[in-house]
């Protein structure tokens, strides 16, 4: 197993692919106690590089979304489900998921989220555990255990959908409009309830 350094994990060889094909282990981003969890699939080039998670195009697609929603990136919390770069940037196998769970779990658990955005659609099926057709279910929130509790999850289209079919903007845009209002609802800081205009 990998030493997890509260949020961050500072050392694995889980994966020998992946610890072959890395240049470091890409971490979560965003408070510790951030309202939303954005969970994407694994790093690319770029975020292997800059050792932060969205970065590049679909980070710049996720942050304009975001702030039209009154959401600021530094609001929220965005990790992957694997933390090392796939070689040629594949998808990670299920043994690659399975192996990186547990720091997924602890993160989840240590941030303990209003809402958990599923971003595509291998993080959909590996937190629902089940098939997902993201662009149909796209703004469905289905009730998950993950991080030792139930947690709201909303499935929602991998940002970069956007840069191949413009028309996946209005589903990204409608399932970050839903991440947006479930923020801070019924979070024990006692924040204004957005139900109760």
């Amino acid at each position: 197993m990998g030493d997890m350094d509260g949020l961050d994990v500072t050392a694995c060889t889980n994966c020998p692919a992946l610890v072959e094909s890395r240049s470091r282990i890409v971490n979560g981003t965003g408070p510790a106690d951030a309202d939303v969890l954005f969970v994407g699939e694994g790093p690319g080039e770029q975020e292997d590089r800059d050792g932060e998670p969205f970065v590049g195009r679909s980070g710049t697609i996720l942050d304009d979304t975001l702030r039209e929603k009154g959401l600021a990136r530094a609001d929220v919390r965005i990790t992957n489900c694997v933390r090392c770069r796939p070689p040629e940037n594949r998808d990670p196998t299920g043994e690659e998921l399975e192996n990186c769970r547990g720091y997924l779990e602890a993160e989840i658990e240590l941030i303990d989220p209003d809402v958990v955005v599923a971003l595509g659609k291998v993080p959909s099926e590996h937190l629902l555990e089940r098939d997902v057709a993201v662009t149909s279910e796209a703004g469905t929130i289905e009730r998950a255990t993950l991080g030792g509790a139930d947690r709201d999850v909303l499935i929602c289209v991998h940002p970069a959908a956007t840069l191949y079919d413009r028309s996946q903007e209005e589903t990204l845009d409608a399932a970050l409009e839903k991440a947006a209002a479930m923020a801070g609802d019924g979070g024990a800081g006692g924040q204004s309830q957005l139900g109760d205009f």
